[in-house]
């Protein structure tokens, strides 16, 4: 029987690799496994080690804690939206001031203050 956290870290391994346009392939040649590991990884079929983990993050080129996000939450274990994942990746290469400037829009569009 597979556990939640398996199928949750699963889910993410997938959403970034396509996010990435990365193959099941070319992620499982860049961490030294066949695709049909990776496709056992993102349904939660197998666990991933700590070390496998380690190098599926390094080869998408995101922190090992954002396969983690919502873990613990079982009702929020979903995919991420490639969208908001452009935003994000847009967002980060934009100076301070910028910045400051999108939180503070965001802020009123929610009708909070930033």
């Amino acid at each position: 029987m597979t556990h939640h956290v398996d199928e949750h870290v699963g889910k993410l391994i997938r959403s970034y690799r396509a996010m990435k346009g990365v193959s099941q392939t070319q992620l499982g040649d860049a961490v030294g496994v066949r695709f049909q590991q990776i496709q056992k990884y993102e349904t939660g079929a197998n666990r991933v080690s700590a070390s496998r983990l380690w190098d599926i993050a390094a080869a998408l080129g995101v922190p090992v804690a954002s396969l983690f996000n919502g873990a613990g939450r079982q009702d929020q274990a979903r995919e991420f939206d490639r969208d908001a994942y452009t935003m994000m990746v847009a967002y980060q290469a934009l100076p301070d001031q910028q910045k400051d400037s999108i939180r503070s829009v965001i802020g009123a569009m929610r009708g909070v203050a930033a």
